[in-house]
């Protein structure tokens, strides 16, 4: 019996291999019957999209004080780099970057004094029973007009830590919503050659830049341009260093001189680095 058990196991597991052996050459044959797969076979491979490579175009607006050798703003556009000027719109993003800001702006310097920092005796108001009114202790309780608070606010440090690249991406988020809105703008520097207020106010008035914020890339703002410029309401002047994403989201139009726009690309373009300014 062990002799024909072992011979029936044996023709089983050659009927196995014979047909493992057959299926292995049905499937070499199929293959070979099928079209070789090449590099042309395939076509030219797909082109990056349009989008990320093209550049942003926008008109140059006339300088404060126009020059000969300054170009001719009807015929002149500055091309910038849709890496900083045309980022997808976050919303997300320009909310935690605003919170963050304002987080660092709170002060934090509420105090309220408990039971044990009110000044006054620790005997007892009253006995503790006879009286038929309630049980009280010292004249510093919390139930009690003058004593402590119970749970006030105590200083704190209100700000929030957000990464620096969500930072970083706000800014750029902030300057494309700017762009898309058609509320930014590009001169060719910024500069004015009298602390008279009066004329840069017409000049301001005449190119319709009323309600807006002038962004210089200049180490030091000019000082007759800043003397100027400071009396004339609604409308603001700072460095592209000292900017943030919540003033540029505040006011409802931004001038740029080409040294703001060539800092912005610097430092938020591709393998850049950002340094946030710091909350005043």
């Amino acid at each position: 019996m062990l002799w024909k058990a072992n011979s029936l196991s044996t023709a089983r597991i050659i009927s196995q291999s014979a047909g493992l052996v057959r299926r292995n050459a049905l499937n070499v044959a199929r293959l070979s019957t099928q079209p070789e797969v090449t590099a042309s076979s395939l076509g030219p491979p797909p082109a990056p999209p349009s989008d990320l490579i093209k550049p942003v175009y926008i008109a140059l607006t006339p300088a404060f004080n126009q020059r000969a050798s300054d170009p001719n703003p009807q015929d002149s556009v500055v091309s910038l780099d849709p890496e900083v000027f045309d980022h997808p719109i976050r919303r997300d993003i320009l909310h935690l970057v605003v919170t963050h800001y304002r987080d660092g702006l709170r002060q934090g310097s509420a105090n309220t004094k408990t039971r044990g920092e009110v000044r006054g005796s620790g005997a007892k108001i009253r006995p503790q029973k006879g009286t038929g009114r309630a049980r009280l202790g010292d004249g510093q309780s919390p139930m009690l007009r003058g004593g402590g608070v119970a749970f006030g606010p105590k200083p704190r440090d209100f700000s929030t830590k957000l990464p620096r690249k969500v930072i970083q991406m706000g800014m750029r988020v902030a300057l494309s919503t700017k762009v898309r809105e058609e509320k930014l703008g590009v001169m060719p520097r910024l500069d004015w050659p009298s602390g008279r207020t009066k004329y840069l106010s017409q000049k301001v008035a005449a190119l319709g830049l009323k309600q807006t914020l002038f962004i210089t890339g200049e180490e030091q703002v000019p000082t007759q341009l800043q003397r100027a410029i400071r009396n004339i309401p609604l409308v603001g002047l700072t460095k592209a260093d000292q900017v943030n994403v919540y003033e540029l989201l505040q006011w409802s139009r931004v001038v740029l001189d080409c040294k703001a726009v060539e800092y912005f690309e610097r430092t938020l373009g591709r393998n850049s680095f950002f340094v946030p300014p710091s909350v005043a």
